[in-house]
């Protein structure tokens, strides 16, 4: 090493253990990795390397995207910056220019906002269809249908379509299934052992859990998620590190909060069906979740009030309850989906699907559910 202070404050190196393991994942803060020669980075790029430039990748990235891909049972995974890369990265990886694709009309509005106003500028089709009054996509398919796209957990209505029957249904008219499954989580159900292809997740909601990350992981079969990390790594979608492991602490705990949060949220919906201020009550029944994990279905409800004047006063009047547009913290909290993740729709299409003024999309966190209940009956009441 140089003498001289300036050079050594410079230099100050660090530790590589050999055989000391740390029990906790450590963090990689680094953008850049470092090789002893160029015959390492030569070895990098014939693949028997993992790290370069943390844009192409990092230890975080991997154990986070590997963690939800086994934990879906998928044969790959891939992290990216946020849902919606992860989501534009699984679309991209199977549409080209001219293509068709058929997704859910009840569908995240930021999903929509992609594939309406971004995608279309590639020349890539979108129709949207309703599962629930459909039997067949016959109709519906063209020749060049490449896709279908649906949610395991509808947002913001929870509507839940038989998603075994339409992954079938669109394996037999030759389609790719890419399958949303944010609000379900693999602790309620995996798609792919019904034959999807990808699975996608907002790991800001349930998979970190603690409204303190933005991150996206897309699983599913091994040549599309390679084609979908090539697009993370083009378009700078990758995910940091820091974020990665936040990400992946977070999830060693999905189960325990899914648990509390559906429990929780099932005693909620009751409550909310019978209020008076409330006209209709939005939770997924235990028949139509029939192939869901543990007999739960859930952990987000939806609900109107019966006098829709009253919104702003209803939203005022919640004290520890905040109104914030994401969900799946372990704090609960609300949105208005018509205001925030729904704002792409036309009014046309938010009156056709229900997304009304009046609707509260509800998340259910972990607290005591009689104080949850409480603190919405007085907001309802006054």
């Amino acid at each position: 090493m140089p003498k001289r202070f300036e050079t050594k404050t410079v230099h100050i190196r660090h530790q590589h253990l050999a055989e000391d393991v740390s029990k906790a994942t450590p963090i990689y803060q680094t953008s850049v990795f470092a090789f002893p020669g160029l015959e390492e980075v030569e070895q990098y790029y014939a693949g028997e390397r993992d790290y370069l430039y943390t844009r192409n990748g990092n230890p975080n990235q991997t154990e986070l995207a590997d963690a939800v891909a086994t934990l879906e049972q998928a044969e790959k995974g891939v992290s990216a910056a946020s849902g919606m890369g992860a989501i534009m990265a699984g679309l991209l990886a199977v549409l080209k220019p001219g293509d068709h694709i058929l997704a859910s009309h009840e569908i995240y509005g930021g999903t929509y906002a992609l594939l309406h106003k971004e995608l279309s500028r590639f020349h890539i089709e979108l129709e949207c269809i309703d599962l629930t009054r459909l039997s067949t996509l016959t109709e519906h398919v063209r020749p060049n249908t490449r896709m279908l796209f649906l949610e395991t957990i509808t947002n913001p209505l929870l509507t839940v379509v038989d998603m075994p029957f339409w992954i079938k249904e669109a394996k037999n008219h030759g389609l790719i299934v890419m399958i949303d499954n944010t609000f379900a989580t693999p602790y309620l159900v995996r798609p792919i052992a019904f034959g999807a292809d990808l699975v996608v997740h907002s790991a800001t909601k349930y998979i970190g859990g603690h409204s303190d990350v933005t991150a996206g992981v897309l699983v599913g079969r091994g040549d599309l998620i390679d084609r979908a990390r090539e697009i993370v790594v083009n378009y700078g979608a990758s995910l940091s590190p820091f974020e990665a492991w936040l990400t992946a602490r977070g999830l060693k705990t999905l189960a325990l909060r899914m648990e509390r949060q559906c429990d929780n949220a099932k005693q909620v919906a009751a409550f909310l069906c019978t209020h008076p201020a409330v006209k209709a009550t939005y939770y997924p029944d235990e028949k139509s979740a029939s192939f869901f994990h543990h007999r739960k279905q859930g952990a987000m409800v939806s609900f109107c009030l019966a006098d829709e004047s009253k919104i702003y006063h209803f939203y005022r009047s919640l004290n520890w309850i905040k109104l914030a547009p994401s969900l799946a913290g372990v704090e609960t909290s609300v949105s208005h989906p018509v205001t925030t993740s729904h704002r792409a729709f036309t009014e046309e299409q938010r009156q056709a699907t229900g997304i009304t003024m009046g609707l509260v999309r509800l998340s259910v966190g972990i607290e005591a559910v009689e104080d949850i209940i409480q603190e919405l009956n007085q907001a309802l009441s006054q």
